[in-house]
């Protein structure tokens, strides 16, 4: 099976994706001067309840670049495998610590370069190794998909241990152990995702001048999305007010593209057609891309100082430092004069003429 809308589709896909991340990215340095320039001019700020924000033309520019981005990573879904347009989410984060780095002046440590530069490569390495899906092309053939029965035994799986996370988890252990509410964002969001996939298929039919606002089925995903990325924002939401939020995203990350990737492969069959070499490929791609996020976040506010390095590179520096001194000394004794002998000689007597000089 080829990849769904042909090659071109796959790179307009692989584009739109690569263009969402860019936006989204963007869009947080933007909101962010806004707000800073408000705190210069004294303004209430918004985490004090202010809404100055609302007449700053900086933030309302990161927001139209915040909906670029997210229409770019709607359409996407419709031109690419999900597996390929989830992961690639995670350099909207990369883009947004370099430019912070650039134009907030915010630090980005030897971690976060180390996560930048591993998210890069595992988001290159998926690209290569991108998982090939069956033609979904109509809303009819969405239709047959959704009535398999390994992704309707999926959905009942998702629903029915989300309701066990918030209703009997939840009270227990919501506000101690940050997997139960990040969970049930992530298992929600594998069928969010499947959703908007079928509303990017159903938009292209739309454009193509089919009558698609007849058929029922794109109006049950429109209401399914609705609930899910409702759900979704509620508990995540919740998530970030309990634990910090260098742990929760990095998390909810990978907990959320894990579960995109197995709904995609129950799905759309992405999986059914891969060589080994590519199922390795895409495999070791996102878990580059998990450790470079893992150490973006985790260490962002750790200092790295020599202090840090391990006992026997801290020995081997204080080797080369004592060396570099020691050649230092070396040097300087180059420049002594030759005989110090003569040296003091001819010292001691300027200092007898002085001498003479002022008894005179």
């Amino acid at each position: 099976m080829g990849v769904a809308g042909g090659r071109p589709g796959f790179y307009m896909g692989l584009g739109l994706a690569l263009a969402s991340s860019a936006f989204i990215g963007g869009s947080f340095i933007l909101k962010k001067k806004g707000l800073l320039r408000l705190c210069r001019r004294g303004r209430a700020r918004a985490g004090q309840g202010g809404h100055g924000y609302l007449q700053e033309w900086l933030w309302w520019t990161g927001l139209l670049c915040m909906g670029v981005g997210e229409a770019a990573n709607f359409a996407a879904y419709a031109f690419a495998p999900a597996t390929l347009v989830t992961p690639l989410g995670a350099l909207s984060v990369l883009v947004s610590a370099v430019l912070s780095s650039t134009f907030l002046n915010e630090r980005l440590n030897v971690h976060g370069k180390i996560g930048c530069i591993l998210s890069v490569l595992g988001s290159t390495v998926m690209v290569i190794h991108a998982p090939q899906e069956e033609e979904v092309s109509s809303l009819q053939s969405m239709a047959e998909k959704l009535k398999d029965p390994g992704f309707i035994v999926f959905a009942v799986c998702v629903l029915v241990s989300s309701l066990l996370l918030i209703f009997v988890a939840g009270p227990r252990y919501g506000q101690s152990n940050v997997l139960v509410y990040v969970l049930v964002c992530s298992a929600i969001g594998s069928l969010s995702v499947s959703c908007v996939k079928g509303l990017g298929i159903a938009l292209k039919e739309l454009f193509s001048g089919k009558p698609v606002l007849k058929e029922p089925l794109g109006w049950v995903l429109l209401v399914c999305l609705v609930i899910c990325i409702s759900v979704q924002i509620n508990y995540l939401n919740k998530a970030l007010d309990i634990f910090n939020t260098s742990v929760v995203t990095p998390i909810y990350y990978v907990l959320f593209t894990t579960a995109v990737m197995m709904c995609s492969a129950i799905l759309f069959k992405e999986w059914q057609h891969m060589v080994l070499d590519n199922i390795i490929g895409t495999i070791s791609g996102f878990l580059t891309i998990v450790s470079g996020i893992f150490l973006l976040h985790a260490f962002r506010d750790t200092p790295f100082t020599p202090d840090l390095l391990p006992l026997f590179l801290q020995q081997g520096r204080a080797d080369l430092h004592a060396s570099w001194k020691s050649a230092d000394r070396h040097q300087s004794c180059q420049h002594q004069p030759l005989l110090p002998s003569e040296d003091k000689g001819s010292q001691s007597a300027e200092d007898a003429e002085e001498e003479e000089g002022e008894s005179m």
